[in-house]
């Protein structure tokens, strides 16, 4: 279950109860506030807060009051440009705060991204649900025999089978251990800080995730990426959709020049001023490793 009862409860309540504000709004983001957002089995990502919008960073930029531009184009066009010369402080004046049920494992490679404030829901003080990620059988696939990272083939329906039956059964037999450990019935128990190290890695977490437009940029370019683990991809997938809403010109900026641009190194460049000479240029006379000249090929291609 996505969203508790009680949760649901308080999401109705908030968004029963608009406010007068005097500060800037992005209509955009308004939809998304306080809703939750299913991802995976049993998680949601949902917005809790936010300050700022595409008029801010452009405020931020030319360091002046007000909205700063008539021109909605002018805006879009320091957007762009802050944007192509990898400016950072005037995205930074926009922040957001999330809401987000993740397993624990997504939750460690979450975590990874220091640039954000983080309070997570706490196991040596309450008691967590039985609720595990179990994958997909078409999300089970075998180690990649070419990255060390990532994941080859999927599994056949056989193997996928005998692996949901471990996941599944692994994680209910820990749980039900935790459960004793922690004692029922008003037991004394072991201590929950004690109990909670037997809990698998798929168990489901919340926390509270506060970060800044450019540092959120920079996890979205990473964990949206089709190279990104699915489980951390999902998650970003959806706050992309969130902030697509909030600030539409910055995400524009962003999908071209991160998501959708590539970054060259002096030597690669120098391979394209040849090329367009009309030079024939090999992996031999560029300069480049294979590594290096196989990246670039795949930069080209597309």
């Amino acid at each position: 279950m996505p969203v508790t009862p009680a949760q649901q409860a308080e999401i109705d309540a908030q968004r029963s109860e608009p406010r007068q504000t005097l500060r800037a709004v992005s209509e955009g983001m308004e939809r998304h506030l306080y809703l939750a957002r299913p991802v995976l089995d049993h998680g949601f990502v949902r917005v809790i807060d936010y300050m700022g919008d595409d008029a801010a960073i452009c405020q931020a930029a030319r360091v002046s009051y007000g909205k700063g531009t008539k021109s909605v184009s002018n805006d879009a066009g320091l957007i762009r440009y802050l944007m192509r010369h990898w400016h950072s402080t005037p995205f930074e004046m926009c922040e957001v705060k999330f809401h987000v049920k993740l397993p624990v494992f997504v939750a460690r490679q979450w975590i990874r991204h220091r640039t954000a404030n983080v309070n997570e829901y706490s196991a040596r003080y309450s008691i967590l649900d039985r609720e595990f990620y179990i994958p997909r059988a078409q999300d089970l696939a075998a180690q990649s025999v070419v990255n060390n990272q990532g994941r080859g083939e999927v599994l056949g329906a056989e193997e996928a089978a005998r692996v949901l039956e471990y996941l599944k059964g692994d994680a209910a037999r820990c749980y039900d251990h935790y459960e004793e450990m922690i004692g029922q019935d008003g037991q004394q128990g072991l201590a929950r800080e004690l109990a909670r190290m037997n809990l698998p890695a798929n168990i489901y977490t919340q926390w509270y995730w506060k970060v800044d437009l450019h540092n959120l940029f920079h996890f979205l370019r990473l964990r949206a990426d089709a190279h990104a683990q699915y489980e951390i991809r999902v998650y970003a997938e959806a706050i992309c959709e969130m902030v697509k809403d909030w600030v539409p010109a910055a995400y524009g900026a962003f999908e071209d020049y991160r998501m959708g641009g590539a970054t060259l190194s002096g030597k690669a460049l120098d391979c394209v001023r040849r090329m367009l000479k009309g030079e024939e240029v090999t992996q031999e006379t560029s300069g480049m490793s294979k590594g290096e000249w196989r990246e670039f090929e795949g930069v080209l291609e597309g």
